[in-house]
């Protein structure tokens, strides 16, 4: 399980930016292309997040569809998975320009 390591790292990425200070929530965005899955996520910040400065913090994850534009047509065409086609020309040459990504968008500490 990957997220178990992605989770470690959230969490380190956060203590170091925390000042110090006590996190009350913090928001992270998953791609839907990401192959993060976010329940798993979730799981183990509980477990990761026991006795450190994230204990009982809020964990907000924001899902990010996956978008692609297709280099055939030029058409933004959403994309449910990594291989499908542009909705409107069906075309397979379609370059992922979104729900790729994961990243900590914001952290809330305590003042």
């Amino acid at each position: 399980m990957h997220e178990m390591s992605i989770t470690q790292g959230i969490i380190e990425l956060c203590l170091q930016h925390a000042g110090g200070r006590r996190i009350m929530s913090l928001g992270v965005e998953i791609g839907e292309l990401s192959s993060v899955v976010p329940e798993a996520i979730e799981f183990c910040f509980e477990a990761c997040s026991r006795d450190t400065l994230l204990e009982g913090a809020q964990l907000i994850i924001t899902r990010i569809p996956g978008l692609g534009l297709c280099q055939e047509c030029g058409a933004e065409t959403p994309l449910a998975d990594l291989f499908a086609p542009c909705n409107l020309c069906g075309s397979c040459h379609v370059k992922i320009v979104a729900g790729e990504e994961m990243r900590v968008t914001e952290i809330e500490v305590e003042d």
